[in-house]
C-alpha cells in the first residue's frame, strides 16, 4: 500500500521540470521565428544556424524546430521586436533586461509592475548600459556593484520573477 505515494511524487516533480522546459522551449521559439525570417528560412545562415544550436543544446525537439522555421516564414506572423530595458536593482546593481515582443507597450508595463512590486523603477536609456560592455552578443559587466546578503537575496527573487515574462530572454546584473 505504501507505493500509492511514488507517482504524485513523480508528477509534481515532472510537472515542475516540464514547466521550465515549456519557458525555455517558448523563447527558443520566438528567437527562431524571427531569425527564420531575417533570413528568409536559410537555415544556414549564421544567425538562424546559432539560434537552432541553442535549441538543440536545450534538447528541443527537431520537429518544434522546424515548425519554428516555418511559422517565422509566415506571412501572418506578428512582426516580433527586439527590446532592451534598463533599471537599477537591490543595492544600486544595474540590470540589462533583453526580451523579444511583438507589443513593445505590453511587455514595457510588464517590466514596469515587476519592478514597481518591488520598489524599483524603469531606468532612463543609457543609464544603467555604462556598466556593460556587449560582447559576442552578450552583456559583460565592465563594472561591478558590492551588495548584501539580503540585497542579493531580493535581486535573485527579482530576477526569477522577471524571467517568467514570456517576452523577457535574459537579464544581466553588474555583481
Amino acid at each position: 500500500m505504501s507505493g500509492h505515494n511514488k507517482w504524485s511524487k513523480i508528477k509534481h516533480k515532472k510537472a515542475a521540470s516540464d514547466s521550465k522546459k515549456s519557458k525555455i522551449y517558448s523563447k527558443l521559439v520566438k528567437l527562431i521565428q524571427i531569425e527564420s525570417k531575417t533570413s528568409n528560412g536559410d537555415v544556414s545562415s549564421p544567425g538562424l544556424r546559432s539560434v537552432i544550436e541553442k535549441a538543440k543544446a536545450e534538447n528541443m525537439p527537431k520537429e518544434t524546430i522546424d515548425r519554428a522555421v516555418k511559422k517565422g516564414l509566415a506571412n501572418d506572423t506578428a512582426l516580433m521586436e527586439h527590446v532592451v530595458y534598463e533599471a537599477y536593482g537591490p543595492g544600486g546593481c544595474a540590470m540589462i533586461i533583453e526580451g523579444i515582443t511583438d507589443n513593445k507597450n505590453r511587455s514595457a508595463a510588464e517590466i514596469k509592475h515587476i519592478l514597481s512590486k518591488n520598489g524599483l523603477t524603469l531606468a532612463a536609456p543609457g543609464s544603467a548600459i555604462w556598466a556593460f560592455k556587449k560582447t559576442d552578443g552578450v552583456w559583460v559587466a565592465e563594472t561591478t556593484t558590492q551588495i548584501t546578503d539580503t540585497e542579493e537575496e531580493k535581486l535573485e527573487k527579482l530576477i526569477e520573477e522577471i524571467t517568467d515574462q514570456d517576452d523577457v530572454q535574459e537579464v544581466y546584473i553588474n555583481i
